[in-house]
């Protein structure tokens, strides 16, 4: 079973989840694709669960050692736990830690910048 089928991100909530052989769900998608991508391409990369919201679903946010970040939608929490541990990041509630300084920082420069040219 290859990394991306292991990772079942990406799929409706709404959707019942199919299990693997090992008892992972399916990948359902680009937004699995992505982080997969942006964890395996960058250094020191974190994860932080946001919680589902009345507007949003649950979502992963990656963010890189230079605070650069992105953003998906997961199933559950429970499958963005097992993404970062799958892919060895660490992982955190964004309720309990919050976000790093370095991901509001690289968020200004990146503002910055645009703004200039």
């Amino acid at each position: 079973m290859g990394l991306f089928s292991r990772l079942g991100l990406g799929r409706s909530s709404s959707r019942p989840s199919s299990r693997g052989s090992r008892g992972g769900r399916r990948p359902t998608g680009p937004d699995s694709a992505h982080l997969a991508e942006f964890a395996a391409t960058r250094t020191g990369v974190e994860a932080y669960v946001e919680p589902a919201t009345s507007v949003t679903p649950t979502t992963l946010v990656l963010v890189a050692q230079d605070g650069e970040w992105t953003r998906r939608r997961v199933p559950d929490p429970a499958t963005a736990r097992d993404f970062a541990r799958r892919t060895g990041i660490p992982v955190y509630d964004v309720n309990l830690t919050g976000y790093p300084q370095r991901m509001r920082e690289w968020t200004a420069r990146k503002r910055r910048e645009e703004g200039a040219s």
